[in-house]
This record gives structure tokens, sequence and C-alpha cells, in this order.
């Protein structure tokens, strides 16, 4: 019994090494649970950060911004949005000012130098035909046309015969016109309403009868006057008329103007006559102002020879000019400059038409006049007793006129500026100053 007892005893002191196996085996799952997991989230880590690596700086950027340490809170690298391209604004729209002088030069650049000189002249139709009495045009309109594309066509009583002659004569010719040159021509006339209305004192014609500039009696009646005179001129065919009279009857002995004029106060002959320009606009009529400087402080007439005042700048400041003064801001078309000569403004006795001081300085320079100017008729007798067709021509331009009216005789004065330009006493830039403001209102009209 004792025995059994020990060998019990010995049994239950033999070391539990199959308990410890199980242990270490437990552990050794344990770790390499543990070290699975963590090798799993470096790699979804290093993932995360491949898909976040910051692009390299482009070639111009900074590259010296400080990058947070390792092991910080902003360590790790933070998404950035892509930069977007710089582009160029987008290239302004040109204006319609832009437009018309891009077309302007196109058409400068496409003409000849004799192009250029016949643009500047305005003819009667005899005068450009060298036939007598036009009526009619036909085939002799048109090839001297081509032969010389003139800038346009003035017409008197004897050339208007009927409604319906005058329609169609107009008519024709501004085709032939628009075919030669591919520009409108000035179709012109000179009608102010009382006695000088080439239509208006036609028995021919049933229009309504306006009555002389100085019986109208306020604006209305004078934008009026410029309606009623329009209409009848669009419907026939002009497109000028060399109207309103502008002048201020300032010597009580002047017969030429007269009652031409709205009288002797410059405010009221501005605004009368501002008014009729704008009737005549509202019928789709260009209009002057004439006679630069003032035919009311004359005596003599320069259709028949030397027309001249004594009066000094100063004078015709505070008076004659304040309504050329004002064409610009009345938005008048042109500026008709008569023959008549200041001696003491200009230091001698060359017209106002052929001086370069009245048109250059004075007009377009004191008084800030940008539109067209126009000479009054070069065959008076204020111009033609003096100077010959080229000369009196050449001179015209050389003063700053942009369109000569009616020269004696056309052909020279044609030849006296082709002459100059070609001697170099006329640059060509001076013809295309002229044919640019032309130009601007020819393609105007269209």
């Amino acid at each position: 019994m004792r025995r059994r007892r020990r060998r019990h005893y010995k049994r239950n002191r033999r070391f539990p090494y199959g308990v410890l196996a199980g242990a270490v085996l437990i552990l050794l799952v344990g770790i390499g649970t543990f070290v699975w997991i963590h090798r799993g989230k470096e790699s979804d880590l290093q993932k995360e950060d491949a898909q976040i690596e910051p692009a390299k700086p482009e070639e111009g950027l900074r590259t010296d911004i400080k990058q947070p340490e390792e092991g910080s809170d902003s360590s790790r690298p933070q998404k950035e949005e892509p930069e977007a391209e710089p582009q160029e604004p987008p290239e302004p729209e040109p204006t319609a000012e832009e437009l018309l002088q891009q077309e302007i030069e196109a058409v400068v650049a496409d003409m000849t130098t004799a192009e250029k000189i016949c643009q500047m002249f305005i003819l009667t139709p005899e005068q450009l035909t060298g036939v007598s009495g036009v009526t009619a045009a036909g085939d002799t309109t048109k090839s001297k046309l081509k032969e010389y594309p003139v800038g346009g066509l003035i017409y008197f009583s004897s050339n208007l015969v009927s409604e319906d002659q005058t329609r169609e004569m107009l008519e024709n010719t501004k085709a032939y016109g628009k075919e030669i040159e591919g520009l409108p021509l000035f179709l012109c006339i000179d009608e102010e309403g009382g006695r000088v209305a080439r239509i208006g004192r036609n028995a021919a014609f049933s229009v309504e009868q306006v009555k002389p500039m100085g019986q109208i009696n306020n604006e209305e009646e004078a934008y009026q006057a410029g309606t009623v005179i329009g209409s009848y001129l669009c419907e026939l065919g002009f497109n000028v008329d060399f109207a309103p009279d502008a002048d201020v009857l300032t010597n009580e002995r002047n017969t030429v103007i007269g009652d031409r004029s709205f009288g002797s106060d410059p405010e009221r002959v501005t605004r009368m006559a501002s008014a009729v320009s704008d009737g005549l606009h509202a019928e789709g009529i260009l209009s002057a102002f004439k006679h630069f400087p003032g035919h009311g402080a004359t005596e003599a007439d320069t259709h028949e020879g030397y027309a001249y005042t004594e009066k000094t700048y100063e004078e015709l400041r505070a008076a004659e000019l304040i309504p050329f003064a004002a064409a610009k801001e009345c938005g008048v078309d042109m500026v008709m400059v008569a023959h008549i000569s200041l001696p003491n403004v200009v230091g001698d006795s060359t017209p106002s038409s052929l001086s370069h001081k009245m048109i250059t300085e004075i007009l377009r320079g004191d008084l800030g006049f940008e539109g067209l100017v126009v000479t009054d008729s070069m065959s008076m007798g204020a111009v033609t007793e003096h100077y010959s067709s080229g000369e009196a021509a050449a001179k015209a331009v050389e003063a700053g006129a942009d369109l000569l009216l009616m020269p004696k005789n056309f052909q020279e004065a044609f030849q006296g500026i082709r002459d100059a330009v070609s001697s170099g006493r006329i640059t060509e830039e001076r013809i295309e100053e002229s044919l640019q403001r032309i130009l601007r209102v020819k393609l105007s009209m269209e």
C-alpha cells in the first residue's frame, strides 16, 4: 500500500511539457497574426502615399517653399488641384469706326493717283461730258466717268426738265458711278428755298414752295423747311444740298446774300441754319454751311470779281464766324468756302478758298471743323481773273480744300494738281488726307 502511493507521488511530480508546448504555440500564432496585420496597414499607407504624391513643380514656379518636417501632423503630402493653363484674353471685336477705317484704307490702297485726284472734283454734267444742255445720262456719261471718275456732279435748272426726266437721269448716273468707281457719287444741287431753288422755282415740278430763310420765324419752321426740301430732293435722287446759308448779314448794303440769310444775329443764324441742316438729314440729304468766312460782311459779288472785307480776325470771331464755329457740333457735313479776301487776316488779297491760313489754320484749327471742305465755284471771276485753272486747283489743295467745285477748265485743273504731285509741291499723303474724308462720308451713305 505504501509503495503504490510513492509511485503515484512521483508520477504527479513530472514537468508539464505538454502545457508548455501549447502555450508556446499560442504565443507564436499571436505574434504572427500581429506582424501580418501591421504589415498590411503599412502596405495600405504606401499605396495611399503613391496615389497622392504631389506633381513635380512646373518650370518657372517656386520650388523653395519649406516642406513640413517628417513626423509632424502635416508631413503627409496634401492633394493639390492642378493649375489651369494661362490663356490669352480674346481679341475684342472691332468697332464700327475701326471697320469703316479699314474699309477706307483698303479703297485708298486700290486707287491710282489719278483716281484719287478725280475724287476731289465736283463738275456739272456739261463739264464732264463736253456736251451742252445735258438732260440725260447715257453712254457718254458712262464713258466719261470711266475716264474721269470724279467725286460728284452738280445740277442746275437747265438740267432739270421734269420730275421723271430728272429721276431717270440721276438713277442712271448713280448706277454708272457705282459700277465704275464702286462708290456713290455726290449728286448735288443748290436748293436753299426762296430765290435760290433750282427745283422749287421750276414750274415743271409739283413741290411745296419754301419761303426765303430771312422770312422764317423760328427753329420749328426752319426744320420744316429742311424736311420739305430734303424730301423732294431725296425722292428725285439727289443726296447733297449746298444749303443752308449760314452768312450773318452784318453789312446792310449787301445784296448778294440779302434774304438768303437768317439775319444779323449770329446766334439766331446758327440755330436756324442748324435746324435746316437737321431737316435735310432727316430725309437723307447731306448739308453744307456756306459761305465761310461769311459773305454777309461784303458788298461785292465774287461771281463777278474781287470781293473782300476789311474786318479783323477778332471782329469776324465776334459775328460772321460764329455759325461756322458751331458747324461741327451741329453735325454739318460740309462747309463751303467763298472766294472772299481778308487782307487784315491773311495779309494779302488771296481768296479764302485758296488760303492755307483761312482753311487749315482757322476753319480746321481754330474752329475745329472736321468734315468736308468744298470750294465755291472755281469758275467765278474772283478766281479766274487772277489764276489759271491749274494754279487755282493746286492752291486750293495746298490750302486744305477737299472738294473743288466747277473749275473753269476741268482738264487743266486736274493736270495742275497731278503736276504738283509729280513735282513734290503737293504730297500724295495730302491728296489721301482729303480722299479719306471723302470716302468716310461716301461709305457711310451706303
